[in-house]
């Protein structure tokens, strides 16, 4: 693919999933998809609240990108609040906790898609976090002699 087809731009890019989903999916597969149908519809709509877009969602994992990292941090926070108000009333085993990553990096965005190191460094700073009330941030600094 030529790359007039890519189109590159910076963008604030947030990663979450669910801490613990592997033994979560195999002590009751149907309350956790349950739970988690629920809680991605509760995390888009948020996402959406603060200016940001649903670029993707497989198994456990929720990427979206914002055109601002405060938009971006504001919710993170208010998705924490938010699942944290929900887990309350959940009992401890089967708490749903997301892990948060933001990181404000270059991307290729190829239609609806996007792609590259800004993306990756955002799904290793979710791995940093601890779950409920965390987010790490970063912020991507990749050398342009590597573009």
């Amino acid at each position: 693919m030529a790359t007039e087809d890519f189109k590159r731009k910076l963008t604030a890019i947030l990663s979450a999933d669910v801490k613990g989903y592997s033994r979560l999916m195999g002590e009751d597969e149907e309350k956790t998809v349950r739970t988690i149908t629920a809680y991605r519809t509760a995390i888009a709509n948020l996402i959406q609240q603060y200016r940001g877009r649903v670029v993707d969602s497989p198994g456990d994992n929720i990427l979206s990108e914002f055109t601002s990292v405060v938009d971006a941090v504001n919710s993170a926070v208010e998705i924490q609040r938010e699942l944290a108000e929900r887990n309350a009333e959940l009992p401890a085993e089967r708490k749903m906790e997301f892990r948060i990553g933001i990181n404000l990096g270059d991307v290729i965005q190829e239609g609806e898609r996007i792609y590259g190191d800004g993306v990756n460094i955002a799904a290793r700073m979710e791995g940093l976090a601890e779950g409920e009330a965390s987010a790490s941030l970063a912020q991507s600094m990749t050398p342009l002699r590597t573009r």
